[in-house]
């Protein structure tokens, strides 16, 4: 494989570690009766997901034999970061007018 390659790939495994971490420490940071007023999974579950996700990110390769975890990962964080992230933040802001 192309150096290039190789180096557009290791580039694509650093920067999906971050995404992780960052799901993971704004789910720790967040209040647990928020995920019960969203209606959506409880705040331990969601430090479990995230929390795997992040391991699954470190542990596995894009581009090795592992890549399945890694993109079952990356979904995981991203759905949260997506779907989850912005319920909490509405929740915990309040009414807007």
């Amino acid at each position: 494989m192309p150096y290039e390659a190789l180096l557009i790939l290791q580039i694509i495994d650093w920067a999906a570690v971050p995404v992780g971490v960052f799901a993971f420490i704004h789910a720790l940071m967040q209040r647990p009766d928020a995920y019960a007023a969203i209606d959506r999974l409880t705040k331990p579950a969601w430090l479990g997901i995230t929390g795997g996700a992040t391991a699954a990110l470190l542990l596995f390769s894009f581009a090795g034999i592992g890549w399945i975890f890694w993109m079952a990962g990356l979904v995981a964080a991203l759905v949260y970061i997506v779907d989850i992230r912005p319920k909490l933040i509405e929740v915990q802001r309040g009414q807007r007018w």
